[in-house]
């Protein structure tokens, strides 16, 4: 491939395994200590990256000062449809990091407990309960696929487990798709049901 040329066979190596892992997973934080050296390695090549994924009709985003790369399509493929619940949920991290953030210095790590988003989803009056374990369970662990949030804990039924909410969460959710998400959920307030109700948000 003409675009490697004069890469070492490891960086070549390195640059395609980095290119199938953002094509599957979108997000690279350098604050996952699993992907920093990934991330580096993505500005270090930055042009090529976004040369090679132009082709595949993909565009590279590069925020530094988050610490996050994003890839998008163009073409609204391989978008993610998320259910109802997926989506308050995600809202509800985005909320809590902007809270926690407002406490917190610029280089601290965002973290809640289980506790603090069931909390705030009780605080949106959506119903009179809160959500159920399987679905948090689940959309979490869809979450950390995508590299918006760490599971610190094991034990997903405990309050008290922590969850490390990225900086990707910036990305994933801006401020128009807050917006967007509270116009849906004022709409199921109002009595639609929730298999009617979903919310596409772009993770690739």
């Amino acid at each position: 491939m003409e675009l490697l040329e004069g890469m070492l066979q490891k960086d070549k190596d390195e640059f395609k395994r980095i290119c199938n892992r953002l094509l599957a997973n979108c997000f690279l934080c350098k604050g996952n200590v699993t992907n920093k050296s990934d991330y580096y390695f993505v500005l270090k090549y930055r042009e090529r990256f976004r040369e090679y994924l132009e082709v595949l009709g993909y565009r590279l985003e590069i925020n530094e000062e988050y610490g996050v790369i994003q890839l998008t399509n163009a073409q609204n493929y391989n978008r993610l449809n998320l259910k109802l619940f997926e989506s308050i949920i995600l809202l509800i991290l985005r909320i809590l990091f902007d809270e926690k953030k407002r406490e917190l210095s610029v280089s601290d790590e965002v973290i809640v407990n289980l506790g603090d988003i069931q909390d705030k989803f009780l605080s949106l009056q959506i119903r009179d309960k809160m959500i159920d374990k399987t679905t948090m369970r689940n959309t979490l662990h869809l979450f950390r696929r995508f590299q918006l949030v760490e599971l610190l804990d094991r034990d997903l039924a405990n309050e008290e487990s922590r969850v490390l909410i990225y900086d990707s969460i910036l990305m994933a959710v801006r401020v128009e798709d807050i917006k967007q998400a509270y116009e849906r959920l004022e709409l199921y307030r109002k009595g639609k049901r929730a298999d009617e109700e979903t919310y596409e948000n772009e993770t690739d």
